[in-house]
């Protein structure tokens, strides 16, 4: 691992950091000359710290601070090593750890955990999921009282409307976007294609599909943090916040995924556009669990002003072929590559949060062989559909009593979580609705 770091002499310093469970990157800066001691026995932090609100405050009533003495826990690296961080001015690199108790057992409350558990589920079943995700992101001047487009730094103007699949409006920041693709290839991100999505200033970039979900988590995190820094060194914002305008549609984290036998065979293609048994059941598994998860695809107050009937992020809960209202699509295209789309969660997520809810509810399904509903056809948000929960305080509520999210999470993360969500929701209560945009903005 530190190989890396001798082919890079010019790194004199490090980051270690972890996600929390906002997704935030908690951590520490390192003197290279120290990195040995990191790399070989770890280092050490609160186990709070990965439990911390939107403000990084403590949570009140956590069972992790006063009431166990703040312990420590044990940060080790993931198997991703170091890697670059191009959006700072000194070369630097980044260490991605997560947290183990004492005697070497994962910590229930990590994330990372959260979905390395759910892998296990499918890994003794001979199962391999194989993911991507979608990342919509707005660039924002937000300079001022008002965010607004940054001005173009070809032409000098701002944009005055989406410009949906815009070449025009992707060169108006080419430089911005080349730098973003030359950091990515930097950071082994795989980064694929890139538009102009239908909000003022917004964009979308496809991270190659992977068969570790793991690393799909890890690149969905590393991207986002890039994305905020480099935009910030262009001299303007970028979001992943859910709805930063209330005129224009918001961003979303749509995940593919399919699943592989010992094989290597997708065990959702029966050779035709119907898919498998098998597939029919993962479907069924993410509709019985959409209502428990719903805070995790929506895990801050901004995020429910996404889920509005017609603003193309999904509010009922089905299922369909080829059909973009609905909240599960198996997009068209070769039986080779039949797969699941499910496309309710905002880019506000933490990746690790949301592949675990996803594929756990999959497993689920796949587990109990239950049958999904018919499919859909037409135009979902007129139809009469069960609904996702369409507030922050009925999200919190059904996280915390779901049979769906119990087999996916461990206790710890729910109760964690849980505490997290309700601190967070009598805070932001308090505050105005350009206090909330402010929060938002530079942290999810």
């Amino acid at each position: 691992m530190n190989n890396w770091l001798r082919k890079h002499p010019q790194v004199r310093t490090i980051r270690v950091a972890a996600a929390d469970l906002n997704g935030q990157a908690r951590g520490k800066r390192i003197p290279t000359r120290f990195a040995d001691k990191v790399t070989t026995e770890g280092t050490r932090f609160p186990m709070s710290v990965l439990n911390l609100d939107i403000w990084g405050e403590d949570i009140d009533d956590s069972p992790l601070v006063f009431d166990s003495g703040d312990a420590d826990g044990v940060l080790k690296p993931t198997e991703r090593g170091f890697m670059p961080m191009p959006w700072l001015d000194a070369p630097t690199a980044l260490l991605p750890i997560w947290m183990f108790h004492e005697d070497g057992r994962p910590y229930a409350g990590d994330p990372r955990h959260a979905l390395r558990a759910v892998l296990d589920r499918y890994r003794e079943r001979g199962l391999t999921p194989v993911c991507a995700v979608e990342l919509e992101f707005f660039l924002i001047d937000d300079s001022g009282r008002k965010l607004q487009v940054p001005l173009s730094p070809r032409s000098g103007k701002r944009r005055k409307a989406a410009e949906t699949l815009s070449i025009r409006a992707l060169d108006q920041f080419d430089e911005f976007f080349t730098d973003l693709y030359d950091a990515c290839e930097e950071m082994d991100i795989p980064a694929d294609t890139a538009i102009s999505e239908a909000g003022l200033g917004q964009f979308e970039i496809n991270l190659m599909h992977c068969d570790d979900a793991l690393r799909a988590a890890d690149d969905a995190w590393l991207f986002k943090m890039l994305v905020k820094g480099l935009a910030r060194r262009h001299g303007f914002a970028a979001s992943f916040m859910a709805k930063p305008y209330e005129d224009y549609s918001g961003s979303g984290l749509h995940t593919h995924f399919s699943v592989l036998d010992t094989e290597g065979e997708n065990v959702f293609d029966n050779g035709g556009p119907e898919g498998t048994a098998m597939m029919r059941h993962a479907v069924a598994g993410c509709m019985n669990a959409m209502s428990g998860c719903a805070l995790v695809f929506a895990p801050h107050l901004n995020s429910f002003d996404r889920m509005v009937p017609g603003a193309h992020a999904p509010t009922g809960i089905s299922w369909a072929y080829e059909n973009r209202t609905s909240s599960i699509r198996i997009p068209s295209g070769s039986h080779k590559a039949r797969r699941i789309e499910h496309r309710v969660s905002g880019g506000d997520v933490n990746p690790y949060l949301m592949l675990a809810a996803v594929l756990g509810a999959a497993m689920n399904g796949i587990e109990d062989e239950v049958e999904p509903p018919a499919p859909i056809t037409g135009n979902a948000y007129a139809a009469n559909l069960p609904q996702i929960p369409g507030d922050w305080q009925s999200a919190i509520d059904a996280f915390e009593a779901s049979p769906e999210v119990a087999r996916i999470f461990a206790p710890e993360l729910i109760r964690n979580f849980v505490l997290t969500k309700r601190q967070e929701l009598h805070y932001m209560q308090e505050l105005t609705p350009q206090e909330q945009v402010e929060i938002y903005l530079d942290t999810v």
